[in-house]
């Protein structure tokens, strides 16, 4: 047996009908062979008793003998397969779909057929991929329940999709329920869906790129709040130990003053007590001596005596002479004052290191600004980079748009701000009137306008070329140190904050807190009239 095993390979004792390996075979008077089980069942489902290979077709149905020879080869074959299954270690994992076909040891499936409903091992799918009759069947990837694939009303494949009701049908289906539907075959459907999957996909991949730049641009602001607290950390901790060590060294100089003046009061008390004891001392002795003249009864001695026992002793005059403490309180006063000159200075110096480090920071969010010319007033002249823009002496024939302003000499910029925070720099030297800021995107352009924040400006403004104020209801006068010449505007949308710079002197001029923004902001600018040419330099 074992010799012939080695010359008959497993397709030689394979049935074509269950094609797996005999059991109990039985040979048709056509010389085809069979499991008995499985001819058996075939001519019970059919009404002619015929050969399923062949066709040939017998009056009677015959009477089925196994085969022993065969059945002994078969069953050395299936043994064979048994022992080089489990030698080879190739029983299916958990999870992995199991062969069909196989007794015993169960194989791993390779592939599925969609015609037989049944999944094959390496071995077992050989017979599809060698007989002409088999090749005609669908294969795909092994598969769990595949009677899910077999249309349960005709028993036919599901190879359609019928678009009209989204569900996948057979050919016999498109025949009759899905007649006057829109069927194509599943390859084509399925190809429709993916390519809209990799539209999808696409998508996907887009979003995920945008939050990956969400994620670095937070990070980033992160680490620049990071920085700039550490920035603001250092300042403040150089001005306040510079004020601390001020007041501490003006406290230090105060009382070594009191404590100088206290010990050259005590010096100067010593020197006139000391005074004061002598004289007593000799009053004192003076009084002695008076004291025995006059219980003395020598007359001769009194009389001889007299004359220089009643001249005074020498004494100093003090009705006049006091000791008074010094006014500590005024030391103390004029000390406090000159600390408060001395922090004044410290807190200006602080204050500009403040400011030089809150400008430095806002100026990290700069932009580039460009001018709008469909919102300009018609009297106001753009330069040809749209950077400058200044008022002439007529009107210059412009369409009306919706966008221009028609009586107040306004232009805002292009650019709109909706969130961030941004940052742009004007030159108004030479000017003795401006305006400058931002506007919300729906003011009203035409008419007088009241700029303020409850009309949507957040502004501040120069008038006869020294009153400086806020646009708020009513203005706010501002007191500066300096004229400005160059203006900073910083705008923080989610903040609700509009900030206002002196740049080169690095000082704050005023800011809008606590704003709600809910809609786009514009740069705003306000070059003014001419005033007969004093009034003639442009903003840039």
């Amino acid at each position: 047996m074992a010799a012939s095993s080695s010359f008959l390979s497993e397709e030689h004792f394979m049935c074509s009908i269950c094609l797996s390996v005999f059991i109990e075979p039985v040979s048709t008077s056509c010389g085809h062979n069979f499991c008995k089980a499985c001819l058996t069942m075939h001519w019970d489902c059919n009404n002619v008793c015929q050969c399923p290979l062949c066709k040939e077709k017998f009056n009677r149905r015959p009477e089925l003998r196994v085969n022993t020879f065969i059945s002994e080869m078969a069953a050395q074959i299936r043994k064979s397969i048994e022992v080089t299954s489990i030698s080879n270690k190739c029983s299916n994992k958990p999870g992995e779909v199991s062969c069909d076909i196989c007794t015993g040891t169960k194989l791993k499936a390779r592939k599925s057929c969609l015609m037989c409903q049944i999944s094959y091992c390496e071995t077992h799918l050989e017979p599809h991929e060698r007989v002409a009759a088999l090749k005609r069947h669908k294969m795909i990837d092994p598969q769990d329940n595949l009677e899910d694939r077999i249309c349960k009303k005709h028993e036919r494949l599901l190879e359609l999709f019928c678009r009209t009701d989204q569900t996948c049908v057979c050919q016999f289906c498109t025949e009759t329920d899905h007649k006057t539907h829109d069927s194509v075959p599943l390859e084509e459907e399925c190809g429709k869906r993916k390519a809209q999957l990799e539209r999808i996909k696409a998508e996907l991949q887009l979003l995920i790129k945008e939050r990956l730049e969400k994620v670095k641009e937070i990070k980033c602001s992160i680490d620049l709040s990071k920085r700039d607290a550490e920035r603001q950390i250092s300042v403040s901790v150089q001005v306040f130990t510079a004020l601390v060590h001020s007041i501490k060294i003006s406290q230090t100089e105060l009382i070594e003053v009191i404590e100088k003046k206290q010990k050259a009061d005590e010096r100067q008390a010593e020197v006139l007590i000391i005074e004061l004891e002598q004289e007593i001392t000799e009053l004192k002795k003076r009084g002695t001596e008076l004291d025995q003249l006059l219980h003395t009864e020598d007359n001769f001695h009194v009389l001889r005596s007299f004359p220089s026992i009643c001249t005074s002793p020498p004494t100093n005059d003090w009705s006049e002479i006091s000791v008074h403490s010094d006014l500590y309180a005024g030391t103390v006063r004029r000390a406090v004052s000159q600390l408060k000159e001395t922090l004044n200075k410290d807190m200006e110096s602080g204050v500009k290191a403040f400011c030089d480090a809150e400008l430095k920071m806002v100026q990290q969010y700069g932009v580039d600004v460009t001018l709008d010319p469909d919102s300009a007033h018609p009297e106001l002249i753009l330069s040809d980079d749209r950077k400058q823009v200044r008022t002439g002496d007529e009107r210059q024939n412009v369409p009306d748009n919706a966008e221009r302003f028609d009586i107040c000499i306004n232009v805002l910029g292009i650019n709109s701000f909706l969130s961030g925070r941004y940052y742009y720099e004007v030159i108004v030297k030479g000017k003795t009137k401006w305006d400058l800021g931002v506007a919300r995107q729906s003011i009203n352009r035409k008419g007088n306008i009241t700029v303020s924040p409850e009309h949507g400006y957040w502004t501040v403004r120069l008038r006869h070329g020294r009153t400086y104020s806020a646009s708020t209801s009513p203005p706010i006068p501002l007191s500066l140190r300096e004229k400005p010449q160059k203006v900073g505007v910083f705008v923080d949308y989610e903040g609700g904050q509009v900030s206002f710079y002196n740049v080169e002197a690095s000082s704050h001029i005023y800011s809008f807190t606590g704003c709600t923004f809910t809609e786009k902001l514009y740069p705003y600018f306000n070059p003014c009239l001419n005033e007969g040419g004093k009034n003639s330099a442009p903003l840039i």
